[in-house]
């Protein structure tokens, strides 16, 4: 079977662009309504997507120039409790929820996550964080958010103990048999009993092994130690790039740190975020962008690129000059090298700036017509860029209706995209191979020895 381009579907109930729950056909009071999450859910799922994912933060997401009420990204639901009833009226499509390994206990997170994956049959994933907020670090105890550094320090130990734990079941460790009156065999269970430098968790998970072993694993980090991580322990990576040659930099990166992890090219699937405006025509297309662009409040894009650039205040400068030199910070760090390249390269604005960071914030932005869309889509694609995409439709439902119904079928015309979903778990859609029991593994091992 030819290589296809895997889809992901980063879908806020608002859209991605900061205005567009101020179009008039927009419905914002509708963001907490389950029967219109149900609705975007499902025309991903129609459009044959790899999975939905949801961004999550554990604060009011202000930015520090925000005064008034202007952002539409500060509430929303928890995605592991979300996804769990999605699950319910969805048969296909996976879900990526996030969840950070700096202010949840490892335990809980492994528990949860294993029980989205049997609650929707094998579709769940996790999308590793590690959250970069000094509001979020105020909300769990903390005076000041542990250094990036220690963040990603404290990552490596959190993703291998939840492995641990995700294994503390083998897959036939549960008999149930009604004769003998034994319900599990305890040799087939195992107790990670793991003392590390910032986790100490003794016993096994309750919670049976898994549908897929254990959920696909995600990440986002583009920082040195994000890289590390993901070349370690990620299945998908999301990044952001404006650029051909920057994505192919990043691509051959990451997938070169995978040999000494004693892992393969294809474990590791990297998907480039994308947003499109698109038309029949190009001027169609620009029409829709313009149209959502002028709704930006200076609040609200000031309020962004302050989130963006690691909390720092813009709202003292003027609009219409350069971006200033900004501060080294703790907090968005990739993010906001990204988005400092942007302007300087297009010598743009504050105000330029956060119209164009407005519907991607930082991610790769494509205006024009279904071919051309495809066309810079494949080109990626073909050339050792992308494995496939995370799409951000900048506006709900247009912006993911057009994807589907224009996108999508242009890129099964030529070949690039599924017609059908290939398996019942999202490790099979993705072409992931199901993890083995490490316990086992190594029992394995010592015999063989």
């Amino acid at each position: 079977m030819s290589r296809k381009i895997r889809l992901g579907a980063f879908i806020p109930s608002n859209g991605q662009h900061v205005a567009a729950w101020r179009l008039p056909e927009a419905s914002p009071e509708r963001s907490l309504d389950f029967d219109y999450v149900k609705e975007l859910v499902q025309t991903a799922e129609r459009g044959l997507f790899d999975a939905y994912f949801l961004a999550d933060g554990l604060s009011v997401n202000f930015g520090a120039s925000e005064k008034i009420g202007v952002s539409s990204k500060s509430a929303g639901f928890e995605p592991v409790t979300l996804f769990a009833a999605l699950s319910a009226v969805t048969k296909h499509i996976g879900f990526i929820a996030t969840a950070s390994s700096t202010y949840e206990e490892p335990y809980l997170l492994a528990r949860k996550f294993a029980s989205l994956d049997h609650i929707s049959k094998g579709r769940a994933a996790w999308n590793v964080v590690t959250t970069a907020s000094e509001s979020a670090a105020y909300n769990f105890g903390y005076e000041e958010q542990p250094l990036h550094s220690e963040r990603y320090e404290r990552a490596q130990e959190y993703v291998d103990l939840i492995q641990k734990l995700w294994d503390s079941w083998e897959d036939d460790a549960f008999e149930y048999n009604k004769e003998t009156g034994v319900y599990y065999d305890v040799d087939k269970l195992h107790h990670p009993n793991h003392k590390g430098k910032y986790y100490s968790v003794k016993g096994a998970l309750n919670v049976p092994r898994s549908p897929q072993g254990y959920p696909v694993i995600v990440q986002a980090g583009s920082s040195e130690p994000g890289k590390e991580l993901a070349g370690r322990y990620a299945e998908v990576i999301f990044t952001a790039h404006q650029e051909l040659a920057s994505a192919q930099e990043f691509y051959r990166d990451v997938k070169s740190r995978l040999a000494k992890y004693g892992r393969s090219h294809d474990e590791l699937l990297i998907l480039p975020g994308v947003s499109a405006f698109v038309g029949r025509t190009e001027e169609e297309a620009r029409e829709k962008y313009d149209r959502v662009t002028k709704l930006i409040r200076p609040e609200a894009g000031l309020s962004l690129l302050s989130a963006l650039t690691g909390g720092w205040d813009l709202s003292q400068y003027d609009l219409d000059g350069p971006l200033p030199e900004l501060p080294e910070t703790e907090s968005q760090i990739s993010r906001r090298a990204l988005i400092i390249d942007i302007a300087k390269n297009n010598n743009y604005t504050i105000r330029q700036l956060y119209e164009w960071v407005a519907g991607v914030r930082g991610h790769w932005q494509l205006i024009g017509t279904v071919e051309q869309v495809a066309d810079k889509l494949q080109e990626w694609f073909e050339n050792g860029a992308a494995d496939g995409f995370n799409v951000l439709p900048p506006t709900t439902p247009e912006g993911l209706d057009d994807f589907v119904d224009l996108v999508v079928p242009e890129l099964q015309r030529r070949g690039l995209f599924r017609t059908e979903y290939e398996g019942t778990t999202l490790r099979e859609n993705l072409g992931l191979a199901r993890p083995k029991n490490q316990y086992v593994l190594a029992r394995k091992a010592a015999k063989a020895s």
